[in-house]
């Protein structure tokens, strides 16, 4: 048993943060402007996994750069020793127990060596934070070399995640979403509708620069997280299946915004 792995499950939750708080962290410059020297760098990797799976690169960056800080910090606990440990210690004993027997398998198999399967105190692994369930259905082996290396590999992690992605529905025509002004007196009634864009260019929802929303046939639902004060925003398709990477709407929100950065 990891008694520090006990010891931060059992802080769980962590302190809410202010959506604003969570994106200035999530989203700094010095992300940002890593972020772009890596996706140039990368372009010509990015563009075929864009390819085969539909995913813009700008997205599978800020994914990696949201979960691993683009490979910096994966974690470095045993995944092992932590899903053991919360397989015994914890409240979601059956679902760790799965992930647990999942990483077996995974060693098994010879993805990658015990030691070298490292991850966070929760047991996500490698540069894009897979737990073992997703790794054994979503991980691609995208350079060839027989192994899903989402540890050392960016073939295989940005291939990793623009699978994933696909998997859960992913648009390569759709955006994220964005922050939209409309009136507050307005808001407690469209609140989690869902409309075209024509239909809230009706109703008087704008960019945050006053400008009409973009003229296309896609529906849109408008949202404002709990934590987000007075922010609200207008989402579309492709938030939802960031809502299943992770769910969690500050996550999503910031990784949207640092793929819109990385333009």
């Amino acid at each position: 048993i990891n008694p520090r792995v006990l010891n931060l499950y059992q802080r769980q939750p962590e302190k809410r943060q202010s959506l604003q708080t969570y994106i200035q962290r999530r989203v700094s410059p010095e992300r940002v402007r890593r972020g772009r020297q890596l996706l140039k760098r990368h372009q010509t990797l990015l563009n075929r996994v864009a390819e085969r799976y539909g995913v813009q690169p700008r997205f599978v960056v800020a994914l990696w750069g949201s979960e691993s800080d683009f490979g910096a910090h994966m974690g470095d606990f045993s995944v092992v020793r932590s899903l053991a440990t919360l397989a015994y210690g914890s409240k979601r004993k059956d679902y760790f127990r799965r992930e647990l027997l999942v990483a077996l398998r995974i060693v098994d198999q010879g993805h990658i060596h015990p030691d070298q399967m490292r991850g966070s105190w929760a047991g996500a692994m490698g540069q894009c934070q897979f737990m073992p369930w997703s790794f054994s259905n979503l991980s691609v082996d995208f350079d060839g070399d027989g192994r899903r290396d989402i540890w050392h590999s960016p073939p295989d992690v940005f291939a990793s995640i623009a699978n994933y992605l696909a998997a859960a529905g992913w648009r390569d025509d759709l955006t994220w979403g964005r922050a939209v002004q409309f009136p507050t007196t307005r808001l407690a009634e469209y609140l989690n509708s869902t409309f075209d864009l024509s239909t809230w260019n009706e109703y008087g929802v704008r960019r945050l620069n006053g400008n009409i929303l973009p003229v296309r046939p896609i529906s849109a639902r408008l949202i404002r997280p709990a934590n987000a004060s007075e922010n609200i925003f207008l989402v579309y398709d492709n938030y939802d299946v960031l809502l299943k990477w992770n769910r969690s709407h500050s996550f999503a929100i910031a990784v949207g915004t640092l793929a819109d950065r990385l333009r």
